[in-house]
């Protein structure tokens, strides 16, 4: 059971990537090491269950945790941006500096423009986790009219 001031912070956290219910949402790079707290409150949030790298749905949302060693992020974002929805956004998250497989903001924002993306804002998701928010040029565009 959650505890009602654990509610209100978990729906905070699916705010923060904008999550709204009845989106799609598809998680790369799962490992023992994401945060339980943040994928409980996108499916809360979403009403439905995260998909994983199978999935063939058009994706509103993707969370991609990334480490620093995980591969190369240019191509781990072009796959991401298979079945994104036009205005979707991709998620790139990374373990906090300091913590292992830490990735630097710079790799993040040379990496978004080579896969067709544009980075749009950093967020706090965890104690241990941080995110870059990163949406396809045209999607940003119109968000700003």
């Amino acid at each position: 059971m959650v505890a009602a001031e654990d509610a209100g912070r978990t729906s905070d956290i699916a705010g923060k990537l904008g999550v709204e219910p009845g989106m799609v949402v598809q998680e790369l790079g799962y490992d023992t090491d994401v945060d339980e707290t943040v994928r409980d409150a996108v499916e809360e949030r979403s009403g439905d269950e995260l998909l994983d790298e199978d999935a063939q749905e058009v994706i509103d949302v993707v969370l991609m945790w990334f480490r620093e060693g995980d591969g190369d992020l240019v191509d781990a974002l072009v796959d991401a941006r298979a079945n994104l929805a036009d205005n979707g956004i991709v998620w790139v998250l990374t373990p906090k500096t300091g913590r292992d497989g830490h990735l630097e903001p710079s790799e993040i924002a040379e990496a978004a423009p080579t896969a067709g993306l544009t980075q749009t804002s950093n967020v706090s998701v965890s104690d241990e986790w941080a995110g870059a928010r990163l949406a396809s040029p045209k999607a940003n565009s119109k968000a700003k009219r």
